[in-house]
């Protein structure tokens, strides 16, 4: 029932529905420009192996102790500011890696470059896909915790 008020909503008023349509397009593409452009993780291999691309991981220190991914160096989310020319100086593609590709963005855009791109999915897409982190004992790898001693 609501379906067909709905429809009939649309019949009657398709200047407003237009209107809706259009507003919605614009939302996403604006979303998506906003976050960054994004890589898979199959993207990023290649983009390491063929053009250099330079792995930036914006998570804190301790975060990524425990595991990342290899080749990327570390420079959490709260120095990113500071240290913004030297990052803009990097000739290569530069790559934002965080937790799950949300905050990666934020830094995307703050650097503010064409050829900076973030990882979809952060580090836990990354896992997901199957790809190995760097860094990680053999019991946090297999998903157990740390014991202390």
């Amino acid at each position: 029932m609501n379906f067909d008020r709905a429809l009939e909503f649309m019949g009657n008023h398709p200047f407003l529905f237009g209107i809706l349509v259009v507003l919605m397009v614009l939302f996403f593409a604006i979303e998506n420009k906003r976050s960054g452009k994004k890589i898979s993780a199959n993207t990023l291999g290649m983009m390491v192996n063929s053009q250099n691309a330079q792995l930036i991981d914006i998570r804190p220190n301790k975060k990524f102790t425990t595991g990342y991914i290899q080749g990327s160096r570390n420079i959490p989310f709260t120095e990113l500011k500071d240290r913004l020319p030297e990052i803009r100086a990097i000739e290569q593609p530069v790559i934002i890696i965080c937790d799950m590709g949300v905050q990666a963005g934020a830094a995307v855009q703050m650097i503010g470059k064409d050829n900076v791109y973030r990882l979809d999915g952060g580090v836990n897409g990354w896992k997901s896909s199957g790809m190995p982190l760097v860094g990680l004992n053999k019991d946090q790898a297999k998903g157990k915790p740390k014991m202390s001693k």
